[in-house]
């Protein structure tokens, strides 16, 4: 992987998004079918926010000890929306940004996802999978490891 590499190389070009008004029971079943672990929140095309599966896990805190529980927690998550647990302040890059500029954002700020928003409108997402994963199928860094090992 060439870290002069525009982002638009290795980011995540289908997005699983959410809506700043749905609720958070939403945000759950998307979590919970997609595999995921970051939800953009958009309006529209422009984004708006971000929601983590930690945001999500923090705010439902493991309430949920017995069947009863669940419906509790499942009534909690019907009655709050998406923006208010969302984080705003977002630092986000363009797509034809270099990986190595990602890379500074991750290591500085410590978080895991980097919304790629291009004319105001989110045309991707990078998260520290999309790194790993370009560097683990990358050939040439497989190759590079054979030979000095």
């Amino acid at each position: 992987m060439n870290l002069l590499d525009p982002v638009s190389s290795i980011m995540t070009r289908t997005l699983i998004t959410i809506g700043p008004k749905d609720r958070l029971i939403e945000a759950k079943k998307k979590f919970e079918e997609s595999n995921i672990h970051h939800l953009p929140v958009v309006r529209y095309t422009t984004l708006v926010g971000m929601l983590s599966k930690t945001d999500l896990l923090h705010f439902m805190r493991g309430y949920a000890q017995s069947e009863g529980d669940r419906f509790i927690e499942d009534a909690r998550l019907n009655a709050f929306r998406v923006e208010e647990i969302m984080t705003t302040k977002l630092a986000k890059i363009e797509s034809r940004e270099p990986i190595r500029t990602a890379l500074e954002l991750f290591k500085i700020n410590r978080f895991h996802a980097l919304p790629i928003v291009d004319n105001d409108e989110l045309t991707g997402i990078l998260t520290t999978h999309d790194i790993i994963t370009a560097l683990a199928d990358d050939p040439i860094s497989l190759d590079d490891y054979k030979t000095n090992s």
